[in-house]
């Protein structure tokens, strides 16, 4: 079968919550711009692609994959083989005109709609949501560390390289959790975590700029995700499942996986 052409969107910072195979989410859109979920993907070899050649978000690839049968999701692969051809990056140019055209062919508004969806025979599990109003942002202490059972666990699997045979040397254990608060089209409110890679890294950075000091870290954190992102860009949120509580049927199976934020178009703008 001929390679998929894939637009990576997402990745997802590994949580202890996540099952073996979930590790890291990676996510993306085909051409037609339809989602599809890629797992596992080896979060040794996505460090190592990003070594060698650079690769980022909004990232064209090719690769083999097919269908899971073990995963009730309809947008659930696995990679054939880890042969992965770069074919491009889209650009930010014109409010991110390129990417737009992918990322944003069927846009939810409407909650119920979602999860609706969500359920059999659908089973939507992957979707781009405009949220009316980004009404809040919460931040929630979290374990500092590993757990010890998940410590194990990543020295045994091959998803992770041991470095010094002390896998904490690879990523660290986020101590803190992120949410956001919004409305839909009905006013209807929802709260979800953040797990796209992107806020802890962010996290990490402001913790680096503000000499460890974490609750000047938090605030610059916040005040980009919620002063920032909600005055000067136009936000769409990626969400995603995880198998666990998709199957349960939980009242809202969906966690945040990727934030789009483009800038706003004003009136004003000549490009």
């Amino acid at each position: 079968m001929p390679k998929k052409k894939i637009l990576i969107s997402v990745t997802t910072y590994p949580l202890p919550s996540r099952s073996y195979d979930e590790l890291v989410c990676t996510a993306g859109f085909l051409e037609d711009g339809t989602w599809i979920r890629i797992y596992p993907i080896p979060l040794s070899f996505l460090n190592q692609v990003k070594k060698d050649i650079g690769f980022k978000k909004y990232t064209w690839i090719e690769l083999d994959v097919k269908p899971r049968t073990d995963d009730f999701r309809p947008e659930s692969h696995s990679p054939n083989n880890y042969d992965i051809k770069i074919v491009n990056t889209l650009n930010t140019n014109n409010f991110w005109e390129e990417r737009k055209r992918i990322c944003l062919n069927n846009v939810y508004t409407n909650k119920a709609k979602l999860l609706s969806d969500s359920k059999a025979p659908n089973n939507i599990s992957l979707a781009t949501f405009k949220p009316t109003k980004i009404i809040g942002f919460d931040v929630e202490n979290d374990t500092k560390e590993w757990k010890n059972e998940w410590k194990e666990l990543r020295k045994q699997t091959d998803l992770f390289i041991e470095i010094d045979s002390n896998p904490e040397k690879l990523i660290r254990k986020a101590p803190y959790k992120f949410y956001y608060l919004f409305e839909d089209d009905e006013g209807k409110s929802s709260r979800l975590m953040i797990e796209d890679w992107e806020i802890f890294e962010l996290y990490w950075n402001c913790l680096r700029d503000s000499n460890n000091d974490e609750e000047k870290a938090i605030e610059k954190v916040k005040d980009k995700y919620f002063n920032v992102f909600t005055k000067e860009n136009d936000i769409y949120l990626f969400l995603g499942t995880t198998m666990q509580w998709h199957r349960q049927r939980a009242k809202n199976p969906f966690v945040i996986i990727g934030v789009f934020y483009p800038k706003i178009k004003s009136q004003f703008s000549l490009f």
